[in-house]
């Protein structure tokens, strides 16, 4: 599920003020400010604003918060689990009951406007396939667009990321490479190996 204009739900403690918008000047009152009641896009408030508010609303219904990632909330009910992990405004969750599911669904809808996106099959990168054998994750589009990137849409293919003897050297006469391009290439790879732990010693080699 996706939230709509997330960021407008959010509560701040401190007080802000904002010079009157284009088209909204109070023209008995041209150099006053407004003072904001809740968060706005652009503030650096906003998304922590949103996360205090989504959180307090999970906790409420019965959700516990994970001790290692704070982004993780689970419920369970009776025998039953609800799952829900959250990425700022973009929600995945899924449990042993379809019940449960829809329960939240719906404690979701009545208290934010929510856009409901069906079965999960792609999440931040990573694509989700789920079958009677079980739920698949993989990174092909990432890997080609990553590829397409830094033009190596064409480099050939090899079976065996990297030889385990391989001792790399500077080379003092080569050309000197974009650093930039170097570091966002090694960052790619680096997500990469979420789905590839097989080219995570040939990544941390050229990190």
């Amino acid at each position: 599920m996706d939230v709509k204009s997330a960021f407008l739900n959010g509560f701040i403690d401190e007080e802000v003020y904002v010079k009157q918008p284009p088209g909204f000047e109070n023209d008995k009152l041209p150099n006053h400010v407004y003072k904001l009641q809740k968060a706005l896009y652009g503030l650096k408030q906003a998304p922590r604003a949103w996360y205090d508010r989504l959180k307090g609303f999970l906790i409420k219904k019965g959700f516990k918060m994970g001790e290692a990632d704070k982004t993780l909330f689970t419920l369970r009910h009776h025998n039953e689990l609800l799952l829900v992990q959250i990425y700022v405004d973009d929600i995945i969750f899924g449990g042993s009951s379809n019940a449960l599911c829809a329960k939240f669904s719906k404690d979701m809808s009545d208290e934010f406007e929510m856009s409901m996106m069906g079965e999960l099959s792609f999440f931040l990168g990573l694509q989700i396939k789920q079958t009677k054998q079980g739920t698949f994750v993989y990174q092909g589009k990432y890997t080609k667009d990553m590829l397409k990137k830094f033009g190596m849409s064409d480099s050939k293919p090899l079976h065996t990321p990297m030889s385990t003897a391989t001792i790399l050297d500077v080379d003092e006469n080569g050309e000197v490479v974009d650093q930039r391009e170097y570091r966002s290439m090694i960052g790619s790879l680096l997500y990469l190996t979420a789905t590839r732990p097989d080219i995570q010693f040939a990544v941390c080699l050229c990190a």
